[in-house]
């Protein structure tokens, strides 16, 4: 399977609670797609919040964070990491 980072704009002042909440929302029907959300990172003062994945494609991806409440304004493949 592939890794993916998705991104989510808009999100400004996020709290940790709330990113930790929306996190949940994703875990709990990831299995739907065959995602695994590994991490969630969250720039409150930006808006912007990073979602790294491993899926078997950034479609799946993105309908488990529609579905989730919380659509990705971007999903990028990560084909390369250290």
């Amino acid at each position: 399977m592939a890794k993916f980072m998705d991104v989510h704009h808009g999100m400004k002042d996020i709290t940790a609670d709330q990113l930790k909440e929306a996190h949940a929302a994703d875990l709990a029907i990831q299995d739907q797609e065959g995602v695994t959300f590994e991490r969630a990172w969250a720039d409150p003062a930006s808006g912007d919040v990073f979602c790294l994945s491993e899926a078997p494609s950034a479609d799946a991806v993105r309908r488990i964070h529609e579905r989730a409440g919380h659509a990705a304004d971007e999903v990028h493949p990560v084909p390369l990491m250290v």
